[in-house]
């Protein structure tokens, strides 16, 4: 994926030169930092933040992914009665399309909860660029994707719906960073760049893949700047952490 990248970053960066754009916040996209440059920049303050063990996060079990009862993400189907509840049903509010957007857009929102936050930059020493920011964005719908084909054809089903939320939110991303020209090109190129990821993290889980496997793809995809193919040194703790069922 890494050529992809180097393409559209000098792209968007001819862009910005003859269009003055202003790419703020978040997503920013010229990065030419390696990895360590880029973990140095961002060290956290022992001050302020808590000090993650990557080690013991590696290790460590898997626990659950449940909403705790007073989360601000959980969110529950209305429930009407009497008029208002025929009302809506004669407006098609229960049909199966209409749930299935909005579950789709409650498991969309949980999605970009954790690659929105500041604390999956911090704790794997990431630079919060465009392309970091897709990245991460990429590896959690897989995630969230491969766990519904697990569900058979209603899963594959929902799994198109919340496609179609994410494809919604990157155009939105992208126009944010500053690109209003040429938007349909740059939806192709991170549509192929998407795909390319998710096969390619597939492949990295088959029975039959190497056992760091995975730990590749994620650097090549998440971590890489420079165009190596493994990680070493400090970034091996932090991709090893990630890359963690």
């Amino acid at each position: 994926m890494l050529p992809r990248w180097s393409r559209a970053v000098t792209q968007l960066s001819r862009l910005g030169s003859q269009h003055n754009l202003n790419l703020k916040n978040e997503f920013y996209v010229i990065s030419r930092q390696s990895y360590g440059r880029a973990a140095a920049a961002v060290a956290p303050d022992v001050e302020k933040q808590p000090v993650v063990n990557l080690d013991k996060l590696f290790w460590s079990k898997p626990c659950s992914l449940a909403l705790a009862p007073d989360s601000p993400l959980r969110i529950e189907e209305p429930q009407y009665a009497g008029f208002k509840h025929a009302i809506l049903r004669l407006m098609l509010f229960y049909s199966k399309q209409s749930t299935s957007i909005r579950g789709a857009n409650v498991v969309y929102n949980r999605i970009i909860s954790q690659v929105d936050k500041p604390a999956i930059y911090e704790v794997f020493n990431l630079e919060k660029t465009f392309k970091t920011t897709f990245s991460l964005l990429v590896l959690h719908m897989w995630l969230c994707l491969r766990r519904l084909k697990e569900d058979g054809k209603e899963g594959v089903e929902f799994g198109q719906y919340i496609y179609e939320t994410y494809n919604h939110d990157v155009e939105l991303r992208v126009s944010k960073a500053g690109v209003n020209l040429l938007l349909t090109k740059w939806m192709k190129d991170l549509e192929k760049i998407f795909y390319g990821n998710i096969v390619a993290y597939d492949a990295a889980v088959l029975p039959e893949a190497r056992q760091d496997e995975l730990q590749n793809v994620i650097w090549r995809n998440v971590f890489s700047d420079d165009g190596s193919s493994q990680p070493n040194g400090d970034a091996s703790r932090a991709v090893r952490a990630c890359s963690h069922p």
